[in-house]
This record gives C-alpha cells, sequence and structure tokens, in this order.
C-alpha cells in the first residue's frame, strides 16, 4: 500500500502506442501463421469467450518483427510527453515495465533509456507479466511521494507476438499432432501495446491530471502455483522440469518447446475469487467504498471472467452499477502490463473524466498469483485552460525580415539567403524544450527564472561585444562606427528590467545576478567576442539579425504568453515588451549599415555564416538553461 507521505503524487499525462493497424480476429493467423499450415481448431472457441474483436501486433504478414519492444516503449513515453508539463530533458526517473525485453540483459528501463535518451537518471526495471505495470507505477509513486524524484515517467510495454509465432509451436504437441491448449490459448489473448505516464509532485497547470491516493499489491504464489510460465515444462505434479538454460542446448531447449508461452487455464478461477476476496479486504480495511467508486477499471484478461468478479461482488454486498465499468478490451486486446495505461489514457485523453471522480484500478495476475489494486482522484488543472500559443508565427503584415532593396542584386542576395537562416532558426526554435512548453500553455515560474538568468548573461554580454566591435571599425567607417556604439548604449542596462522581474518572482537579485553562464552561453559569448575582435567585423550583422529579429518577431508573444500562463503583471514581463516595440528600430540600422556601400560579395556570405552559427548558438544555450 502506499503509505502516508510528505507530498502528494500525481499523474500529469499519459500516453500510448499501438503498433500498425487493428487487426480483426479473421486475420490473426495471416499475421502469427498457422501451425504446420492447418488452421487452429481452438481460435474460434476462445474468441468466442475472451470478447476481443482486434488487436495490435508489431509484427507483419510474414512474421517479421517491425518494431523492438523498447521502441514501443518509447512511442508511448513521446506520446505522454507531448500532454506534459515537463520535456525529456526535466526526467529524474525511468520505471519501466514488461514481460519479456528485447535483450536478456540489461533491464529493460536501460534498453528504453538507451532508445530514448535525455538525461542521466535513476532507473529500474519491474519484470513480471500483468501486474508489473502496477508494479512499476507504485515503484514510481513511492519515489515520487518520497520527495526522492519530481518528475518520474512510468511505462508499460508489451511485445508478445514475437512468441506466438506458428514457427515456435511447429515442435510442439499434445501426442495427436496438435498443439496442447494451454500453449496455444495464448496465442488468441494476447495483443502488443505500450502506454506511459508522467508522475509529478504537482498537477498539469492546464489539463486534468489523476492524484494517486494509495496503490496495493499482494503476491499470493507462497500459497498458489505459478500459473503462465516460459522457459519449461511442468509436470504431472505440478514441478517444473530442466529449465531452458539447463539443456545441453538452445536448440535442444527450442525443439523442446520451452520457449513457448502457456497458460494453466485451471488455475484462472481461483484468481477471480483472490482478487475479489482482495477488493473485501480493503474495503474492511476502510481504504474503499464502492460508493464514492466512479469508474471501475479492473484488467480482465477475457471478457468471460467480468460475470463472475460481478456475480462475486454481487454476493459480498457489493454492487457497482454497469455504467461505471470501463474496459478496452474488446478494442486493444489483452496488452498485459500495458493495459492498465492503456484504459487510463483513453479514459483521461477522450475527456470523459471530470474531476472529483475516483477511478478504482485492479489488476489481477494469474503468472504469480499477484493482485493489485490503486484509487485515483481526478483533480483539476491548477490554472486555467490555455489554447496552444504560437510563439514565433506572426501576421502577414509583421513578417517582412529586411526591406527590399529593388535593383541591388548583391543585397537581394543576401535578403533571400538570410530569410532562409532565420525560417530554420524559427522552426527550430518552437522545438527548444523551454519554449515548447511556453507554447503547449505548461510554462512554470521555474522555468521563467531559468530564462531570465540565462537572458541577463546574455544582455550584459551583448553591450559589451558591441562595445569591441565597435572598437575595431577603422576610421573609414566612421558612422557605422557610431551606430555600433549607439547599439551599446541602447542595450547596456537591459538587464536590470531581468533582475526586477526574477526579484518579483521570489528570487534573490544576488543570485540572478552571480549566477554561471551554462555551456550555450559560454559558448555563443566565446563566439560573440571572437567576431567582434577582428578588424571592421562587419559579419556580426548577421549576428544582429538573428538578436534583433527575435526582439522584434518574437519577444512581444514571449511576454504576452508568460504573462496570462503565470498570472503576472505587465511589469513582470516588462523586458519582452519593451524588446516587441523597440527592436524595429534596431532592425532600421542593421538596413542601414547594409546600404551603406560596404557590402561585397564576400562579407555577404561571412554575414550569413554569421547568422548560421549565431543562431545554432541561441538555441544551444536555450537548450543548455541550468547545465553549468
Amino acid at each position: 500500500m502506499l503509505p502516508s507521505m510528505p507530498q502528494d503524487v500525481f499523474i500529469t499525462a499519459l500516453g500510448k502506442f499501438l503498433p500498425g493497424d487493428p487487426i480483426p480476429n479473421e486475420q490473426i493467423e495471416d499475421y502469427l501463421g498457422k501451425v504446420r499450415g492447418k488452421p487452429s481448431r481452438a481460435r474460434s472457441r476462445v474468441l468466442a469467450q475472451n470478447g476481443i474483436t482486434q488487436r495490435h501486433y508489431a509484427l507483419d504478414r510474414e512474421q517479421r518483427t517491425r518494431f523492438r519492444n523498447w521502441e514501443l516503449a518509447v512511442h508511448a513515453i513521446q506520446d505522454a510527453l507531448g500532454r506534459s508539463p515537463i520535456t525529456l530533458g526535466e526526467m529524474d526517473l525511468l520505471v519501466t515495465a514488461t514481460t519479456q525485453a528485447d535483450l536478456v540483459l540489461p533491464g529493460f528501463a536501460s534498453q528504453v533509456h538507451r532508445a530514448l535518451g535525455g538525461p542521466a537518471c535513476e532507473v529500474s526495471s519491474i519484470q513480471g507479466i500483468c501486474s508489473s505495470g502496477m508494479q512499476a507505477l507504485r515503484a514510481a509513486s513511492l519515489q515520487v511521494a518520497s520527495g526522492e524524484a519530481s518528475r518520474a515517467i512510468v511505462c508499460a510495454s508489451e511485445l508478445v507476438s514475437r512468441l506466438l509465432k506458428a514457427a515456435h509451436y511447429e515442435e510442439v504437441s499434445d501426442g495427436s499432432n496438435s498443439v496442447p491448449f494451454e500453449a496455444e490459448f495464448l496465442r488468441w489473448m494476447l495483443s502488443d501495446g505500450a502506454g506511459a505516464a508522467v508522475l509529478q509532485d504537482r498537477p498539469h497547470p492546464s489539463r486534468p491530471s489523476l492524484k494517486v491516493d494509495w496503490i496495493d499489491i499482494r503476491s499470493h504464489a507462497n500459497k498458489y502455483e505459478l500459473g503462465m510460465y516460459v522457459g519449461a515444462h511442468r509436470g504431472p505434479d505440478g514441478g517444473f522440469g530442466t529449465g531452458w538454460i539447463d539443456y545441453p542446448s538452445f536448440t535442444e531447449a527450442a525443439a523442446a518447446g520451452v520457449f513457448t508461452i502457456k497458460q494453466d487455464i485451471r488455475r484462472l478461477d481461483s484468481l477471480v475469487a483472490l482478487g475479489v476476496d482482495g477488493f473485501f479486504a480493503l474495503m474492511d480495511q476502510g481504504l474503499l467504498q464502492p460508493a464514492e467508486i466512479d469508474w471501475c477499471l479492473i484488467h480482465y484478461s477475457s471478457l468471460h471472467f467480468k460475470q463472475p468478479i460481478i456475480d462475486l461482488l454481487e454476493k459480498g454486498g457489493v454492487r457497482i452499477p454497469q455504467e461505471r465499468w470501463f474496459s478496452n478490451l474488446s478494442t486493444r486486446g489483452n496488452t498485459g502490463c500495458a493495459s492498465i495505461f492503456l484504459m487510463l489514457e483513453e479514459l483521461v485523453n477522450e475527456g470523459r473524466v471530470r474531476p472529483g471522480e475516483r477511478i478504482f484500478c485492479m489488476v489481477p495476475e494469474s503468472g504469480g498469483f499477484i493482485t493489485c489494486y490503486a484509487m485515483l482522484t481526478v483533480v483539476s488543472p491548477t490554472a486555467p485552460q490555455r489554447s496552444a500559443l504560437s510563439l514565433t508565427t506572426l501576421p502577414a503584415s509583421e513578417t517582412a525580415l529586411l526591406a527590399p532593396s529593388p535593383g541591388d542584386p548583391l543585397r537581394e542576395k543576401l535578403v533571400r539567403e538570410l530569410t532562409h537562416v532565420w525560417v530554420d532558426f524559427e522552426g527550430k526554435l518552437q522545438r527548444v524544450p523551454i519554449l515548447e512548453k511556453l507554447s503547449r500553455g505548461v510554462f512554470s515560474v521555474e522555468d521563467y527564472q531559468a530564462l531570465l538568468i540565462n537572458l541577463r548573461q546574455q544582455v550584459v554580454e551583448g553591450s559589451r561585444w558591441i562595445a569591441r566591435a565597435a572598437s575595431h571599425i577603422t576610421e573609414e567607417h566612421l558612422a557605422l562606427r557610431s551606430s555600433f556604439i549607439r547599439h551599446a548604449r541602447d542595450e547596456h542596462r537591459d538587464y536590470e528590467m531581468l533582475e526586477r522581474h526574477y526579484v518579483s518572482l521570489g528570487g534573490r537579485q544576488e543570485d540572478i545576478a552571480h549566477a554561471p553562464k551554462n555551456i550555450g552561453s559560454e559558448a555563443l559569448s566565446a563566439w560573440m567576442f571572437h567576431r567582434a575582435g577582428q578588424d571592421n567585423p562587419f559579419d556580426l550583422l548577421g549576428a544582429m539579425f538573428i538578436i534583433e529579429g527575435l526582439g522584434s518577431r518574437v519577444a512581444r508573444r514571449w511576454g504576452l504568453a508568460i504573462r496570462e500562463q503565470l498570472g503576472l503583471t505587465e511589469d513582470q514581463v516588462r523586458f519582452f515588451l519593451y524588446h516587441g516595440e523597440n527592436d524595429g528600430s534596431h532592425m532600421e540600422r542593421l538596413e542601414a549599415a547594409l546600404g551603406s556601400g560596404i557590402l561585397t560579395p564576400e562579407l555577404a556570405a561571412r554575414i550569413v555564416k554569421t547568422a548560421k552559427v549565431t543562431a545554432r548558438l541561441y538555441l544551444l544555450q536555450l537548450e543548455e538553461l541550468g547545465n553549468v
């Protein structure tokens, strides 16, 4: 059970990935293949009972695996992050669950982390069958609740179809040239898919979240035989024979059929009673009041087991109205440990839940006779719902980057090339994690403080490198030197606005004033001072094109979005509003410099190169916020 902890835990985003198109029942053997070329005799019997009408496989019709299991997990995580208040770079814990990883070693979490990327973080691999997804959710919840982690990602992923291919059953026989029912049964039950969740210590600012009230998990393997297994055969006495790794060779183990997944269906009815008994125990402990359940999500591997569960509950005086039950077994299939995530994902992301509703989850597992229960409460966003904001796309009247210069082919060519640089920069800017959060409406005060620290360093350095560049302009270009000096004068005290913003958010002035540069800021500063130290460094007009373009084209939108999302006053975003209103005059100076007679083909090429480098380094210093 999840004990009382110093802070709450919230599922702030859910995601899924289902490989390929939905496969109807009549096409299953087109993907899994026919054992010894013959249609299955058990297929129709099993499908008639389990209630599944379609499912997904990561196989194609030639039984070739199209995705790895870690790829399913990565896609589901990315889907969850697309709805999340956090970015991948902010993840501090990754917990994964699966029945069968792609590699025997190392742990599945390491395999997923390698494919996913992101920062160095703690990882945990939970290996099991259906219950492992809930085990992973509980492990991450405990970490967040205790303060050990604040931004965790949990993923449960299943790629079982590889075990179900006909080729693995060719040598398996019950003596009558038929595949034993306990081996074939699962071919028509299981399917592929992945679900993921983001866990935090605070709710989502603009979408409903799920508060984790409690999670209870119990293994009863001390009293029951294992019901689902791979790696050996069970004998008449219930014991297991030679394990796969103890065969003389893997070839002999495969020929003996120990790698086929088997289900002892005789034990499934016991699991139903065990799961319901645990439900009653939670009631006796005062943790569960059936009348408080708004949604009942139970992972039953087959529709066949739903009515026995209902009947047992009703015998104990528990009646949960039919409209409160939710399952997507018929359309998703039995996705094992991912099933509870896929149910929650559909329930939440399709907008079916309302704040205050309580969701009861139950996952019984026949493999190790494990029962899992959880109670979740839907909570409101911490801020009003925000529509996504386009932070860089401006009205058509504001899209001109530089004024045209009819009759000057060299300058016209330069304008075209700089426009290409800007469009590329603008697209990549949208994908920078902190700005992507601003665009999605999940920007936080901490994000704003980090941005202010970074911008202060850039502004302080900016007036210095402009002044340095002015000092290296020779006397035949005195007018341009004066323009550079005026520019440096205009910029040199802007950092004070940033400091005031930071202090107004509860930060200390000395912290922003003495914060070290991140590695991207170091690179940008070094580049600017290097170019400013050259004689007549007019290629810095390319750098000004990028930086002043940000001020004139997007700063105001950033400021308005930050003000709206954080509920700030206009004075707390003054820097952005000021530059949005005044940097147009700086662009006019840039245009005047280009029209002053200094432009040559060589300088034009250098201006474009400097613009490209500056754009890349500007992105880098935003990407590396906090990495000092």
